[in-house]
């Protein structure tokens, strides 16, 4: 399976759409493989990987998110689980999974309820550990073009998740201890 000819099924190449959406999944791709490559003990499909990743965000065209050059009709909010339906109907639940799951740090059903969000309430957060990768990763690329495509600082990232709740953050950290520290050497006196 190629991501890209799924993706050009629902974005014409050139257009602002399509160049957002295949820059900043090539980012989260590559730093979820470089993501998995920390954690060989946790055995990640990193196969898998390469191909959600670059897939995640297929539901942004139904969004109305301009300045991504996409004019649909949802709430930006929306696009994990339009990005479901889409992979899902492709016959892609694993995929369609990652898709759903990825958006923030991942919902809740009740922060869905508690917030009043436009989505289905069901649990939205992720679980495989190639679904943490995946939304580990997307939060350190934006797809608006501010920074110029660099990688967002830990700083950065974690000041962006903060809104959203200390619970938010303490997930974004217990990632970053999985995934950044957990393969340098420890003191052992």
């Amino acid at each position: 399976m190629n991501p890209i000819d799924i993706i050009r099924e629902f974005y014409r190449p050139g257009t602002k759409g399509y160049e957002a959406l295949v820059r900043h999944s090539e980012q989260v791709t590559q730093k979820a493989l470089e993501t998995a490559e920390k954690v060989p003990h946790l055995q990640p499909d990193r196969g898998f990987i390469a191909e959600a990743a670059m897939l995640h965000d297929i539901g942004i065209f139904m969004t109305d998110a301009q300045m991504l050059g996409c004019n649909g009709d949802h709430p930006y909010l929306m696009h994990g689980t339009l990005g479901r339906a889409i992979l899902d109907k492709k016959g892609l639940p694993k995929h369609a999974m990652v898709c759903e799951r990825h958006v923030g740090v991942g919902i809740s059903a009740a922060d869905i309820v508690t917030h009043g969000l436009p989505l289905p309430v069901r649990d939205m957060r992720p679980v495989s550990i190639e679904e943490q990768i995946i939304c580990y990763a997307d939060k350190f690329f934006s797809k608006n073009g501010n920074g110029n495509g660099r990688e967002k600082s830990i700083p950065t990232v974690l000041e962006e998740i903060a809104p959203y709740g200390p619970e938010q953050v303490d997930q974004f950290k217990n990632w970053l201890r999985l995934f950044q520290e957990c393969n340098r050497p420890r003191y052992n006196p």
